[in-house]
Formats: structure tokens, sequence, C-alpha cells
């Protein structure tokens, strides 16, 4: 079995659909703070599919119409905002929005399993600098479920590739979040195996990528160096 690379960015940026724009209208500042959206997310999915040819599911609408990384029922699901509106504009949003995309993504993996690939799926994510009065002590997460050997596997070894390249970086395993939560890729592993999924979430912390400029675009290409040494190093996927 071979292994197939899936990159995707649910995060990716705070367009508001024209539809539900009064809903936002006095939210501009909302829509572009850290709760609107994942600022350098996408850019940093981008790089990583263009350096690994790899497939690129992304998405620009903000997280405050509907976060496509929680699970229908979520408390998150909707943010305040949306929660406002009526059954029916709800409705329109997850079958216009949130249903597409996650369908798109669940069967890029489906196809991928039936041509007898495994799944590397990578989530491309950021976090802001400080969250609640507390400062977040990473430069770089990486999120997975440590009850999955093949995520255990590539996490440990991206980090391991990183620390040589770049000992200064702080990288943590499941932090700023337990990679275990609800999220696209803990749905994804109540749907296939083990040996047929491998679900890792990056998260980047945005002091990094409102700063830009070299750290930013250093932090991109070390990250890309670091994935193909762990992935060159991974053990053979099982048959």
């Amino acid at each position: 079995m071979a292994d197939f690379l899936l990159i995707t960015c649910e995060h990716g940026g705070n367009d508001i659909p024209a539809p539900f724009g009064p809903l936002f209208a006095e939210h501009r500042a909302l829509l572009d703070s850290h709760r609107g959206w994942d600022p350098g997310a996408l850019v940093m999915a981008e790089a990583l599919a263009a350096a690994s040819r790899a497939p690129l599911v992304a998405s620009t609408t903000s997280r405050l119409l509907v976060d496509l990384n929680r699970s229908i029922g979520h408390p998150q699901l909707f943010s305040p905002l949306t929660r406002a509106a009526s059954k029916e504009a709800r409705s329109q949003i997850i079958e216009q929005y949130y249903r597409p995309y996650r369908d798109t993504v669940e069967n890029v993996v489906k196809q991928s399993i039936s041509r007898s690939q495994r799944v590397i799926h990578l989530s491309c994510h950021s976090f802001t600098p400080e969250l609640d009065g507390v400062v977040r002590r990473a430069d770089v997460g990486l999120l997975y479920d440590p009850r999955r050997r093949g995520e255990v596997q590539v996490s440990m070894r991206w980090q391991a590739s990183l620390a040589a390249l770049r000992p200064e970086l702080r990288v943590r395993r499941n932090y700023p979040y337990a990679g275990k939560g609800d999220g696209l890729t803990s749905h994804l592993r109540k749907r296939f195996g083990p040996s047929e999924y491998v679900g890792v979430e990056l998260e980047i912390n945005q002091r990094i990528v409102v700063a830009g400029g070299r750290p930013w675009a250093a932090l991109r290409a070390v990250l890309i160096d670091a994935l193909d040494t762990a992935r060159a190093t991974l053990p053979d996927p099982p048959a």
C-alpha cells in the first residue's frame, strides 16, 4: 500500500457569502480577528501542496458563518451570529457550504483508499499567540490521536526533522489543542481505519505569520523540507 498525501485548509479566509452579509454588517473587526479565520493557514497549505504535488481542498468562507472543523451538533458549529439566524438559514448554510466541503474531502480519502493507498491528511491551521490571557508557548503544533500509530509516527518524525533543521523552533505535539478532539480529522478517523487514514493537524503561531518577511518564508520552507524527510523515513504502510 502506497501513501497518498492530501492537504486541506478549513479556515483559509474570512469571506461571508452575500446572502448572509447582513448578519455580519457590524462585525468587520470580528471577521478580521483570529475568530474569523486562521491567518497564514491557506498560504501554508498552498505551499505544502505545491511542493508535494498533493491535492488541496480549501475554504475561504469564515468560520463565523459555519465552522468546517466542527461536527454537526457541536456547540461551536455556528457562531453566536449565525445561531441567531433562522432554522431555515442555518440549514441553507449547512447544505451550501458545510456539506460540500466535508463531502469533497471524504470522497478524496475514499477514492484514494479504493486505489490501495494510505492517506496522509495534513489539515493546516494557525493559532493566536495569546488566548484569554494565556501565552501559547510554541511556534508550531502537531495535533494527532496518540492511539493511532501512523499519526504518532508522522508527527514524531516531522518534529524530529524540524529539530534537526531548526533546533531553535518550539515544536510541540498535541499543543495548543488535543489532536483527538472534535474536528475533520476525528470525523475521518471514525470513517476509516488506522491502516487507511492518517490525520495530522498542523498549527502555526500567528505571531510568525503577522511578522511576515523572511521568518515566515523560512518557516514554510523548513516545514516542507522536514515533512519530506519525515515521510522518507516512515515505515511502509500495512499491505
